[in-house]
């Protein structure tokens, strides 16, 4: 078993990644050889969360030029920019998938060869996988301080190395907390309906050896009155001037969190950051109805009742304490421009 959630194998000339949709009964690793079966396993969720999708795309970008057998420069540019496009239609609202790709794509543009292209491409996607391990690794030490020695944390979905090459986001703060010395408590909420937090969340902190505990959805309002929740840590999949675009469900965590007065903190990379968009403008991908209607081979619901399955919600960020990145904790309001173009060059 790996520590890396996907690789690149240079002899085979693939994309490995562990397949998020069989944990925790399997373990099991899935080999994409092309774009095509890539963007399967994205939409699938065999590979989930917004910095491993950022991951991924840089590679599926390398994957494209791996596979081209054109040797006109130019066709070859084209090809790079179709495939891209099939990758970036697989998960619209996480904003770190076009991210990665958009990267890679102005990498490889900067060349003049077809033979530099390819190796342009699959370097700058080894770069952003090499990158987002040290990445959460800042986020954990720069988050770890606010949590306080002794308290309970609620979690919700997976943001953990899951979620990332490795480490992972909100639950990376969770780990370097740990190991500065505090005692951290963890209530993992299920995450309907694919059971994010039960089944991954979960699994990868009981592997470390961390106190989780998973609790229905529904359940955290009442924990959250009576006491028995300190902190809500959460990832995200875009961060925008207005609002916090996260799994489904993420919402609802915030105003109960603030209605008890409770720490509401996002842990995300800068990449997470959109500059541009306003909410109305990001599509909230909406999932297939059987991920609802069925539970394993059962149907639970009636064959003549609507189903809606939006996979992603929006939390105001009027409902955040704080966002955890890489460089320093935010707070609302941001000026996510100025936050970025004060980044360092890479």
């Amino acid at each position: 078993m790996r520590d890396e959630t996907l690789w690149w194998d240079e002899e085979r000339g693939s994309l490995f990644l562990v397949n998020q949709t069989q944990l925790p009964s399997r373990y099991e690793v899935v080999e994409c050889r092309n774009v095509e079966r890539l963007a399967e396993a994205i939409l699938c969720l065999e590979v989930r969360g917004a910095p491993a999708l950022g991951v991924s795309g840089g590679y599926g970008v390398a994957l494209a030029a791996r596979t081209s057998t054109t040797t006109s420069y130019s066709q070859f540019l084209e090809e790079l920019e179709r495939q891209a496009e099939l990758l970036k239609a697989t998960r619209p609202t996480a904003i770190n998938l076009s991210w990665g790709i958009d990267r890679v794509l102005d990498r490889v543009n900067r060349e003049n060869t077809l033979q530099n292209a390819k190796k342009a491409a699959l370097d700058e996607a080894q770069r952003i996988a090499w990158e987002d391990a040290d990445t959460c690794v800042a986020i954990g030490a720069m988050g770890a301080t606010l949590l306080p020695d002794g308290c309970t944390v609620l979690t919700h979905c997976n943001a953990g190395a899951l979620a990332c090459t490795r480490w992972g986001t909100a639950l990376g703060v969770i780990r370097s907390a740990i190991i500065m010395g505090r005692e951290i408590r963890v209530i993992a909420s299920e995450t309907r309906p694919l059971l994010q937090g039960a089944r991954l969340t979960a699994w990868e902190l009981a592997r470390d050896g961390i106190s989780v505990t998973v609790i229905p959805d529904s359940a955290a309002a009442s924990l959250m009155r009576k006491g028995e929740i300190d902190v809500v840590l959460v990832g995200a999949d875009r961060v925008t001037e207005e609002v916090v675009f996260n799994k489904i469900g993420t919402y609802m965590h915030a105003v109960t969190a603030h209605h008890h007065q409770i720490p509401f903190y996002v842990a995300a990379p800068l990449s997470t950051f959109d500059p541009v968009s306003k909410e109305k403008e990001v599509m909230i991908e909406e999932r297939g109805e059987e991920e609802l209607r069925l539970c394993g081979d059962r149907i639970v619901i009636p064959e003549n009742a609507g189903v809606r399955n939006p996979a992603f919600d929006a939390t105001p960020l009027s409902l955040v304490t704080g966002i955890i990145t890489e460089r320093e904790v935010f707070f609302p309001p941001l000026d996510i421009p100025r936050i970025l173009s004060a980044q360092p060059p890479l």
